[in-house]
């Protein structure tokens, strides 16, 4: 199977949420962390209430963590950043110019993968160097054994036969209303022990 197939996928999700370009990751964190990495932001600032994953990219990658007492819902900013966790937001035409928004197809969500996801954006020079980011520092479509590779990459990639399945889903879930999530749908991770470890 080729990655035309994620290709396709990328440019369905993308023309569905309206922005002009789509990364495909294995999953939501992941395309986060990418696009902090790309951005090289030394301080994220996110919502008591989130996915504890998102927090925990700042110990993975070396970052200052401080919390927002923010109430939110369908998606909410990186305090300071352009990057939006947008995992549990699902809605035609709801992409923010000049963003770098980044969905979940996790099990819970409208469009499920059991895991995947994409960042949705529209500058050409970031897209280029989150797919290489993504696929291991080498371009798209050509083997790795027939590249010299001058970038540092991070094997995030979603499969084509991920993303094969997605374009199936993807035609029986496009019109169906989701559900409607908010910060209330998470705990306060201000006050779970892991905090203390970062």
């Amino acid at each position: 199977m080729s990655f035309d197939k994620v290709i396709q996928f990328e440019n369905k999700i993308s023309k569905f949420f309206g922005s002009k370009y789509a990364v495909a990751t294995d999953s939501c964190t992941h395309a986060i962390e990418l696009c902090i990495r790309l951005k090289k932001i030394k301080k994220i600032i996110v919502p008591k209430r989130t996915y504890a994953s998102i927090p925990m990219l700042a110990k993975k990658l070396n970052l200052k963590l401080a919390f927002d007492d923010i109430h939110w819902n369908d998606y909410y900013y990186l305090r300071d950043t352009n990057i939006i966790d947008a995992a549990v937001l699902w809605k035609k035409n709801s992409y923010i110019s000049g963003t770098l928004m980044c969905l979940s197809f996790q099990y819970q969500k409208h469009l499920n993968l059991g895991r995947g996801g994409m960042i949705l954006l529209d500058n050409s020079y970031e897209y280029k160097s989150l797919v290489r980011m993504s696929y291991d520092g080498r371009e798209r479509g050509i083997p790795w054994r027939n590249q010299n590779i001058k970038y540092i990459g991070y094997h995030y990639y979603l499969t084509p036969e991920a993303a094969e399945m997605g374009l199936k889903i993807f035609e029986k879930v496009k019109n169906k209303k989701p559900k409607q999530w908010t910060s209330l749908d998470y705990p306060d991770l201000s006050k779970f022990k892991f905090v203390k470890l970062i």
